[in-house]
């Protein structure tokens, strides 16, 4: 059915746009074409904030950056609730906030996390480093207030906060609010916080009428975190030999229906649920009774649905070991402990109250525990390509709760989950060329990438590199990649294959390798992706970058070109 762009309309579509559209939405029932037309008319009235060149004085600001959508959500609630109440509200990404623009605000309120060791959320890097640099602006007329979210099992809590609160003061801005620290149980600091910048925005910012609020631009998904969509899993393949080391998954799930719609990298939230045998380990440490029924915050259900479905068993967190603390010297002395980061990393509370001899109630643990939360999975599919379906590529833990679960799910089984948009990993145009640089599962993102690039025809070209342990065992869909480079859907493929010899030989070494390449496609445009692990990966490939970009224009200045590619939106990284 062909796309009818009608004459009076204020949208002046050229040629090229509206083929695109055409395709994109080729295939479409009658179900889509209604969604996509109340999609468009409201985004029709919706201005994008960030358009403004500035700012309105009455106006509050709230930005958020966000990792995996924890700060995001709070700034959200907080920018809805302010504007439910008809005061002047605009929620921005931090990506999305220029140095320029937050000079000329008046109050703004930041809700930021600090990853692993120290670092920002991947959209706020540009926005702390230019804060950080001497091209910072002065911020005089600014009234600000910071809640940070961390999480306190690792030694720099809120790092990137603290950083963020002592920086702007440095600058000139005031403080209105003290800085705020969340740790893994965000509401018991976010919501007293979000009712005192509430509070105070009320006193700064003058009412509104309802039709001069600046909206937010809030999608209307079929699916959301708080209302998840059930929908069936068709397809559960192991895709790693079973003498690999690594039990990875491909599965396939089926959205005919369901209106969920996702874009080549966006995250899957998949709510799990405990592996029974995880659950009947903690019972028999605790010493409590799974069908002892527990009532709590005006909810009743046995002690074993709550440990199944509601609560946090398989991560233990330094909030639930300082509980213990409480009533266990044992567990004091654990908490005290140097090596308490790594600790929490690999111990289950079921160990914990093992190791310590140590007994809880249902009461305890339903009241202790934190509420189980979802896990993000990078979608690895086109909806271009593979329709009304969403694929996951998932390395299983035997210790985790949703690698596991999934893992586990047999075809037919029923599986909880919603769209993560993640707008700072999406596509750039089809003309640009592609570094996707993505070891292990990180590569999933990027099968997503080829084939919308495929069923797209974009122009651009697309390098990928791979990374595993063993060329045999674990080359992630080899098939798959062999045929996009017979087909040019892939114009260089580059792999590595850390045990398969005596010297061990990661991505890195292969991006120093191809450095005059990388460099010369970076010249043309090309824009890198990476995707993985945040701990060791990530800073490994930054640091070959570097070294491969210094290499290759034989000048040290390989800091401020990564920069420039950041701020340009041409070195983009999805991880965790």
């Amino acid at each position: 059915m062909p796309v009818v762009i009608p004459a009076q309309t204020e949208f002046a579509l050229g040629a090229a746009r509206s083929e695109a559209l055409a395709r994109l939405t080729d295939g479409l029932d009658a179900r889509g074409f209604a969604w996509l037309a109340g999609y468009f008319a409201a985004r029709a009235e919706l201005p994008d904030p960030a358009s403004s060149p500035t700012a309105e004085t009455s106006t509050l600001l709230v930005v958020s950056g966000s990792q995996t959508g924890n700060a995001r959500r709070v700034a959200e609630k907080l920018a809805n609730d302010t504007q439910r109440q008809g005061y002047a509200v605009r929620h921005l990404h931090a990506g999305d906030l220029k140095l320029k623009q937050l000079a000329n605000e008046r109050l703004v309120y930041f809700v930021i996390s600090t990853q692993g060791d120290g670092d920002p959320p991947e959209e706020a890097r540009g926005l702390i480093d230019g804060l950080l640099s001497a091209r910072a602006p002065k911020l005089d007329g600014l009234r600000f207030a910071v809640l940070a979210l961390g999480d306190s099992s690792y030694p720099k809590f809120c790092a990137i906060g603290r950083v963020l609160d002592t920086r702007l003061s440095e600058l000139g801005a005031e403080r209105v609010l003290p800085l705020a620290e969340a740790d893994v149980d965000i509401e018991r600091v976010a919501a007293p916080w979000r009712d005192a910048a509430l509070a105070r925005a009320k006193a700064d910012v003058p009412p509104s009428p309802a039709n001069n609020v600046t909206p937010l631009r809030p999608r209307v998904p079929a699916a959301t975190r708080d209302a998840p969509r059930a929908i069936a899993l068709v397809e559960n393949q192991r895709i790693t030999l079973r003498s690999a080391r690594k039990d990875v998954h491909h599965l396939v799930l089926d959205l005919d229906g369901t209106g969920i719609v996702y874009q080549p990298g966006d995250s899957l939230g998949v709510w799990p649920v405990n592996p029974a045998t995880h659950v009947q380990a903690l019972l028999a440490a605790s010493g409590a009774n799974g069908d002892a029924l527990v009532e709590y915050q005006g909810r009743s259900q046995t002690l074993r649905e709550w440990l199944s479905h509601e609560r946090e068993i398989t991560r233990l967190a330094k909030p639930v070991v300082a509980a213990l603390a409480q009533r266990s010297a044992g567990a004091e002395s654990w908490l005290a402990a140097a090596d308490l980061p790594a600790r929490l990393r690999t111990t289950q509370l079921a160990e914990l109250l093992a190791e310590l001899d140590e007994r809880v109630t249902a009461d305890w643990l339903v009241a202790h525990l934190l509420p189980l939360t979802p896990r993000l999975y990078s979608i690895s599919s086109s909806a271009l390509a593979v329709g009304n379906e969403v694929h996951l590529t998932v390395a299983v833990d035997s210790r985790g709760a949703a690698s596991r679960y999934l893992a586990e799910s047999t075809d037919g089984a029923l599986v909880r989950v919603y769209v993560d948009s993640n707008p700072r990993f999406h596509l750039p145009d089809d003309a640009t060329d592609l570094i996707m640089i993505g070891p292990g599962t990180g590569v999933a993102p990027f099968r997503a990438f080829v084939q919308e690039r495929a069923e797209r025809g974009a122009r651009g070209r697309n390098w990928l590199f791979f990374g595993e342990q063993h060329f045999a065992s674990q080359f992630l869909y080899q098939a798959e990649w062999l045929d996009a480079l017979k087909r040019g859907h892939l114009s260089r493929l580059d792999v590595a294959f850390s045990r398969d010899q005596a010297q061990r030989v990661y991505v890195q070494q292969r991006i120093w390798e191809r450095a005059q390449d990388i460099y010369a496609w970076l010249e043309s445009g090309a824009a890198v992706y990476v995707c993985g692990d945040a701990t060791r990966m990530a800073p490994d490939v930054d640091r070959a970058l570097r070294s491969a970009i210094e290499l290759a224009r034989g000048q040290g200045d390989a800091d401020d070109y990564l920069a420039g590619l950041v701020e340009a939106g041409r070195y983009r990284r999805d991880v965790y």
